[in-house]
């Protein structure tokens, strides 16, 4: 049995739109999860980060305004604090996330994905 796909994204992102297509045209069953509607807890952005061997700064859109307004390209926030951001604005993360099992990527590029297939 393989290992279920779950997409973490914001319905509007045009990449999000687009690794559901490729997803969908590759014929691969998988989960969206849409973390507006159901918000990411800090465990859970902890462990995601974790599979995508990145830092949570890694995972920071700098285009947004609350990056901005936050001022953290100049901040010295821990990674914890970084995450607790990120929870608190789920627009300061980069999407999609695609999770399958014990690894994840950061879908863009969206050929990102085929590590994981």
């Amino acid at each position: 049995m393989s290992e279920k796909i779950t997409v973490y994204e914001k319905p509007t992102c045009s990449k999000c739109r687009e690794m559901v297509k490729v997803l969908k045209e590759k014929g691969i069953d998988f989960e969206k999860v849409n973390y507006y509607i159901e918000p990411l807890d800090e465990s859970k952005l902890s462990e995601l980060i974790g599979k995508m061997k990145i830092s949570p700064r890694e995972l920071l859109r700098s285009s947004e305004a609350k990056y901005k307004e936050l001022n953290l390209a100049n901040s010295k926030h821990s990674d914890q604090e970084l995450i607790s951001l990120m929870v608190k604005y789920p627009e300061l993360m980069q999407r999609p996330i695609v999770e399958k099992g014990s690894r994840a990527v950061l879908g863009r590029p969206t050929e990102n994905v085929n590590k994981l297939l």
